[in-house]
């Protein structure tokens, strides 16, 4: 048996695997002292490590939607004969992937919902702070359905219909592209739906100070007034830590601006802790104007965000977070 060093050999001396690998390759290529190559290169990697790792982190996510998207398939299939709940087919797979992503939430953020009594029991609709993704809204999406068993509708951007294979993922979820008269429809039927104003603009070029970006986007408060229901502000701590972009580049800006797609390069993935919190409603007046209602809506979401977020947002203190027992004061 040959050892670990005795690998092979270049004339009568033994010499070692990477020494064997310096020599091949040094005479495949014809370069001279590769070897000196070789240690710059492993240095480079080194280095850049990290920096890899912070944008390699964020595809987990990708991971687990199309990990959900796998699960409603195989769920859909099983159950294609039958239904599963006698209401909707999707139930049992709406609470398979709640049970996924909450058990996310809980071990990669500490995942934590408070103010979850202010949600009426019928119909409302859900405005919140768009982070760099949507996956704050998802965790708390999923702690709804499995603490109140509430199904929590929600207005997507055109793009995403778009993403291969999202459709039934979509689909089971109920997801809208949001023309007014379909949601105020949802509304009146008695459903949750939430929604972001900012949208991408605000995931993609808000930053760690947090500031809302709503342009005059003022739709989902004319929604609210002829659906006749409340608004519920809602707004997740360190969101902007666990995920940043690099939405503060001109160029990345005016390209967005001109083709309208997120094309913005993400990094983070850090395990902050995240807590969101549900303020108290603004009740339906109706003699308020959209104009009005938008202002307050926004004034109310502003005082979410001074209230349970320090700013600047801070990665390594939103990481320390997690060994807080106790969060900030409501």
């Amino acid at each position: 048996m040959i050892g670990g060093n005795e690998s092979c050999t270049a004339g009568p001396m033994p010499i070692s695997y990477l020494t064997c690998l310096t020599y091949v390759l040094g005479e495949w290529t014809g370069v001279e002292h590769i070897e000196d190559y070789l240690s710059y290169a492993v240095y480079l990697l080194w280095v850049l490590l990290p920096l890899a790792i912070v944008f390699i982190l964020p595809g987990g996510l990708v991971i687990l939607f199309y990990t959900s998207i796998l699960l409603l398939h195989i769920y859909k299939r099983k159950n294609e004969l039958k239904e599963a709940y006698s209401n909707d087919f999707w139930d049992g797979g709406k609470q398979m992937l709640a049970t996924l992503w909450d058990a996310h939430g809980r071990i990669w953020h500490g995942y934590e919902l408070h103010g979850a009594e202010n949600i009426p029991e019928g119909p409302g609709l859900v405005v919140f702070y768009h982070g760099a993704t949507p996956a704050d809204y998802i965790y708390f999406m999923a702690r709804l359905l499995i603490q109140r068993k509430r199904n929590c509708h929600v207005v997507a951007d055109h793009f995403v219909f778009r993403l291969p294979g999202f459709k039934i993922l979509l689909d089971a979820h109920g997801v809208m592209h949001g023309p007014k008269e379909e949601c105020v429809s949802a509304l009146k039927k008695g459903c949750l739906l939430a929604i972001a104003p900012g949208g991408v603009r605000e995931a993609l070029f808000s930053d760690e100070m947090y500031t809302i970006i709503w342009g005059n986007r003022k739709g989902f408060a004319q929604v609210a007034i002829d659906a006749k229901v409340p608004i519920i502000p809602m707004f997740t701590q360190n969101v902007r830590e666990g995920i940043r972009t690099l939405g503060g580049i001109k160029i990345l800006r005016s390209l967005y601006e001109r083709i309208r797609l997120p094309i913005v390069p993400l990094y983070g993935g850090f395990p902050v802790k995240l807590r969101t919190f549900i303020g108290e409603p603004i009740p339906y007046e109706p003699n308020i104007t959209a104009d009005e209602l938008t202002a307050k809506t926004k004034a109310a979401l502003q005082a979410l965000i001074e209230k349970h977020q320090k700013i600047p947002g801070n990665i390594f203190r939103a990481l320390m977070e997690r060994f807080q027992t106790q969060k900030k004061d409501d």
